[in-house]
Order: structure tokens, then C-alpha cells, then sequence
């Protein structure tokens, strides 16, 4: 069976206070984005891989390939509206009867052994669902009160969400609702129970600032 990663990087930069693009920040040597390809491709040399980029930053993409020589073969779709309608179009260079891996494009530190598991169970079911458990104290706010809610409840939701691309592909041809937060509740919503595996604590999604410190910690180590 093959398997591709579609690799989902739209975002801006504006969270960062910067003007160039997260994905596209050095660190360690390389932009973000291409440690992602890399992280990858330690798991599998011949993996297959999509990335979707926003019309407007596929040139830059190109350049810095050049400039980082880096060579490694990846089809490009075209971000949408918003995440899902990104996912969607770039689903359609996906194949049926394949896994899929769909993983945030500044989440460079994705171990092996969370790409194994989840490419296992996605094997055995149809999905998995990286997560880590909640260690910090929760309140939940509710009518301007707030309570202590249980914290072993909860899990802290990763990617790569993975999939038979068959299934995954039928779900995103549901019309785009606000509630389709990540890939598994689009799956989810089209009746399939989500399968969890754990994940690892420092596949991180690189938002803010200090995180592209820490990335480049682990990354260098």
C-alpha cells in the first residue's frame, strides 16, 4: 500500500510578529517546512508527499528550494478558504487504496515511532489520531462562572492524523461546517469512530516566537 504525507502549510506569519511565513523561518540550518519533509522521510526514504501552499507563496517555496538545494520530489496543491477546503484540494493527488498522513506543516519534531503507530493503526482501522494527555490544571468557563474540570479527560490532539485515503477522501466531499476543527472530526462527522495513539510531547505546532527557540533545541540535538 502506498503512502503519501499531505503536508498543510498555509499559515502567515502574523502570530510570529513577523512578516516572512513560519514555515518558511530558519532554524537549524533549514526552514521549518523542510525539516517536516525530513522527519518524514526518516521514516520512509520513499515516501510520497503533497504540500498545499497558499497561491501566493508557492514562488518563494521554489526559491528556497533552489537556494537550500533542496531535492526532494513533492506535488503542490493550492490552499483554500480555510483548512479543510486546503486539505480537500489537496486530497485530490492523493490516490485511493493508499495511507495518508496529514500533518501540519510547522510540526517539524514528529518522532518515527508516532508516525509508526499511527500508520499502523490506520492500517488496521482506517484512522488514528496522534494525542498527548493534558498535564496542566483545567477550568472550564462557563456563564461568566468557572469550575476545575477533570484533566485525564482530555488529550492534547497532534498530527500526523492519519487515514486510509479512501475514507478520508469520501469525508471531505461533506459540505464545510465551522465544527471541522482537524481532519478526524471531518471523518468523525461521517460516522467513524476515531482511534487514538500517543504521540510524542515535543511534536510541537510552531505558533509563537519562543517556540522556534525551542524547536531549534531539539532539532540540533
Amino acid at each position: 500500500m502506498k503512502k503519501f504525507v499531505l503536508i498543510v502549510a498555509g499559515g502567515s506569519g502574523s502570530r510570529m510578529k513577523q512578516d516572512l511565513p513560519k514555515q518558511f523561518t530558519n532554524i537549524a540550518g533549514q526552514p521549518v517546512l523542510m525539516h517536516t519533509f525530513n522527519a518524514f522521510l526518516k521514516y520512509d526514504p520513499n515516501i510520497n508527499f503533497v504540500l498545499v501552499l497558499p497561491e501566493s507563496q508557492v514562488k518563494y517555496w521554489k526559491e528556497l528550494c533552489l537556494e537550500y538545494q533542496f531535492a526532494v520530489k513533492h506535488n503542490i496543491a493550492i490552499g483554500g478558504e480555510t483548512r479543510f477546503h486546503s486539505v480537500k484540494n489537496g486530497l485530490e493527488l492523493v490516490p485511493e487504496q493508499s495511507i495518508v498522513f496529514i500533518h501540519d506543516g510547522v510540526r517539524p519534531l514528529v518522532s518515527v515511532k508516532t508516525i509508526e503507530a499511527c500508520c499502523q493503526m490506520a492500517v488496521e482501522t482506517g484512522n488514528a489520531l496522534p494525542v498527548v494527555p493534558v498535564t496542566e490544571s483545567l477550568r472550564m468557563i462557563e456563564e461568566n462562572k468557572n469550575k476545575a474540570v477533570n484533566r485525564s479527560l482530555f488529550y492534547r490532539v497532534q498530527t500526523p492524523q492519519t487515514f486510509s485515503s479512501t475514507l478520508i477522501k469520501k469525508a471531505y466531499t461533506q459540505k464545510y461546517t465551522s465544527l471541522f476543527t482537524d481532519d478526524a472530526s471531518v471523518l468523525e462527522q461521517a460516522g467513524y469512530s476515531i482511534n487514538l495513539v500517543d504521540g510524542n510531547r515535543e511534536n510541537i505546532k510552531i505558533t509563537y516566537p519562543e517556540e522556534l527557540g525551542i524547536a531549534e533545541i531539539w532539532l540540533r540535538n
